[in-house]
């Protein structure tokens, strides 16, 4: 049997870097709405780090999706877990690598922050259109 690579989690600051990126983004699509009435020549370049930054976080969310993924088959867990079979020592770390992966993960927080960030926004669009 060929030894499968093992996987390994990227170092906090990374995950965390790549965090703030996806904010950012967040951030700037939501600000164009301010934008587009206070400061028109601000639109294109937020938009901008919008997309260049989403390009970026969500390329590296592909990525731990993928990973994840490859382990998961790559390994036979879910058919070892349904046989109800012995993991051997190997399998267990991969199994760990999953686990620690999904709880140092900011993907819950990213998705609550973005959607605070969506309700904040229209109210800010709502409020903006009653001042025209």
């Amino acid at each position: 049997m060929t030894k499968k690579k093992l996987p390994h989690t990227v170092p906090g600051y990374i995950s965390f870097s790549f965090f703030l990126l996806g904010i950012v983004s967040a951030i700037a699509f939501r600000i164009i709405i301010v934008f587009q009435r206070i400061e028109p020549e601000w639109v294109r370049p937020v938009w901008y780090i919008g997309v260049l930054g989403y390009i970026g976080f969500f390329m590296y969310r592909y990525a731990i999706a993928r990973k994840r993924k490859n382990v998961i088959r790559d390994f036979e867990l879910i058919e070892k877990v349904r046989a109800n079979a012995c993991l051997s020592e190997e399998e267990r770390e991969v199994v760990t690598f999953l686990l620690s992966s999904l709880k140092k993960s900011h993907e819950d927080t990213n998705y609550l922050i973005i959607f605070l960030l969506s309700i904040i926004s229209i109210l800010v669009d709502l409020a903006l259109s009653f001042y025209k």
